[in-house]
């Protein structure tokens, strides 16, 4: 049920018990709970997130959803007083794979604004009547109120981060109008876009002058705990030379978007759980398309409660778990990069990868595409014959578009896909499962590291299946502890 209430007295026991948890997280104001699922309270005709400070409603006022845009359709508005807009995703997006996830990862990252309803049914596989059935069944409203909610979200964080013009924070947010725009924000925060701006702001700090050149600005919040440094630490480590910068605390690279060419430059936020990221756009209609690639980029919207404690179960991976909590899948900024960055990583050195990646990049004067690597990459690419004949046949297929690499695409597919090409081992898969998809639970068994982090610290049945559904990030904290081992239930560094 996407909304029940208690009072229908209709509900199965599934449903009873759900309504209960979330009835439980309501009434103690459980902010780990926020942007999992809204809270309509039907007296007052608001929503509200799981920890807002108002008066607990009663069970019989109460629904439940899980998207805004369901509460927009049974005629709620957004509560001024908690704003449950202002939070992280919902991390269901990330962790199913069935049509609705895929199809709400699509929608954040503005296809329907782009392609509308039919581009976002035919990247899915099904007609536009099947995905918007299934959208109200499972989230409770169609693809049409989903996009409209997002671009409400889109245009609050903007009001809140920037000092944009109001009709540039319209057409930035994706509204095909000024009215279109006033007319959603009227109905969905019952406020004009400058109260908005300004109930936004509240308790804030005042956002800085909009950057020269039409750069934009963005606070991206996480939940916490959250291993922001272990993240840019890993992007640094695998920075490319001449293309990528960062350290512990930023990172900054160019990103493709669908109006062009961004330089986007993401730093952790010091003053909360989450990033800051600053992006220099060809066109301010991208900013959907740019946040939600760093929320996956960064793994934003994990929730790391839950995972550390799956996680921790584990008296092996316990003492991991505690020593690193909050620990993030690295995504990536481009699916079709990674996968061209680990063809040409394999069976080399991280060292030996990024000098390799580097030459490329300098040949082509960025990254290149798919395209480019098909016709060019023998002019770049190093290595035994076969392996360059194996990567460029891999480019071939991607640029033909017989490898789908994007939000929508299931995991079970691209593995199978991505199994049928030269070159391309289970390993390959397992690795862009996790990084290129965001997938919590991609087992690369066979990687080396994970194996001899494995035996350093006495787990012999490495990956175990009772990490799943979360063994990507098992995986990361393998990886992490290669140089550790416990001595006495502590942590040591060893040599």
């Amino acid at each position: 049920m996407t909304g029940a209430r208690a009072t229908l007295g209709c509900m199965d026991g599934f449903a009873e018990a759900q309504f209960a948890r979330r009835y439980a997280a309501l009434s103690s104001r459980d902010s780990r709970f926020d942007g999992q699922f809204i809270a309509g309270v039907h007296t007052t005709g608001i929503y509200c997130r799981p920890s807002c400070p108002a008066v607990t409603p009663k069970p019989g006022n109460v629904s439940f959803y899980r998207t805004a845009a369901a509460a927009h359709e049974a005629g709620l508005r957004a509560c001024k007083r908690c704003q449950p807009d202002a939070v992280p995703g919902s991390p269901d997006w990330n962790l199913h794979d069935d049509l609705a996830s895929r199809a709400m990862r699509l929608v954040h990252d503005g296809v329907v604004e782009r392609e509308g309803v039919t581009g976002l049914a035919a990247r899915l596989g099904y007609t536009s009547r099947h995905v918007s059935r299934v959208l109200r069944a499972e989230l409770g409203a169609g693809p049409l109120a989903l996009a409209r909610a997002h671009r409400a979200q889109a245009a609050r964080s903007l009001l809140a981060a920037t000092e944009l013009p109001v009709s540039d924070i319209a057409f930035a947010a994706g509204f095909g109008s000024l009215r279109q725009f006033n007319d959603t924000i009227g109905a969905v925060y019952r406020a004009t876009p400058s109260e908005l701006r300004a109930l936004a702001r509240r308790g804030a700090s005042a956002p800085g002058k909009v950057p020269e050149g039409g750069a934009v600005t963005l606070r991206l919040p996480a939940r916490e705990p959250f291993d922001g440094i272990g993240l840019f630490r890993f992007f640094a480590d695998h920075g490319i030379h001449g293309f990528e910068e960062g350290d512990d605390t930023r990172f900054a690279r160019p990103m493709r978007l669908p109006s062009g060419l961004a330089q986007v430059e993401v730093r952790l936020d010091p003053q909360r759980a989450g990033v800051v990221l600053t992006a220099q756009l060809a066109a301010l209609a991208d900013v959907p398309a740019l946040t939600a690639r760093v929320r996956r980029m960064f793994d934003l919207d994990a929730d790391s409660v839950a995972i550390d404690a799956w996680l921790a179960r584990d008296p092996d991976l316990a003492p991991l778990v505690a020593a690193v909590p909050g620990i993030r899948i690295p995504g990536t900024a481009d699916p079709e990069e990674a996968l061209f960055r680990t063809l040409v990583g394999q069976q080399i050195s991280v060292a030996a990868a990024r000098t390799v990646l580097g030459r490329i990049v300098e040949h082509f004067g960025g990254f290149p595409t798919a395209s480019q690597l098909a016709e060019r990459g023998d002019e770049v690419l190093r290595g035994p014959a076969a392996r360059v004949r194996a990567i460029r046949q891999v480019a071939e297929r991607v640029a033909a578009g017989d490898i789908p690499l994007d939000p929508a695409t299931p995991v079970v597919e691209l593995r199978r896909r991505l199994l049928a090409l030269p070159g391309v081992g289970p390993w390959t898969a397992e690795y862009l499962a996790m990084r290129a998809l965001g997938h919590p639970d991609a087992v690369p068994a066979t990687d080396l590291v994970l194996k001899q982090s494995a035996a350093a610290l006495g787990i012999a049945d490495s990956p175990r299946a009772a990490w799943a559904p979360w063994r990507s990030y098992a995986a990361l904290h393998l990886w992490r502890a290669r140089p550790l081992t416990i001595r006495g239930g502590r942590i040591q560094s060893v040599e």
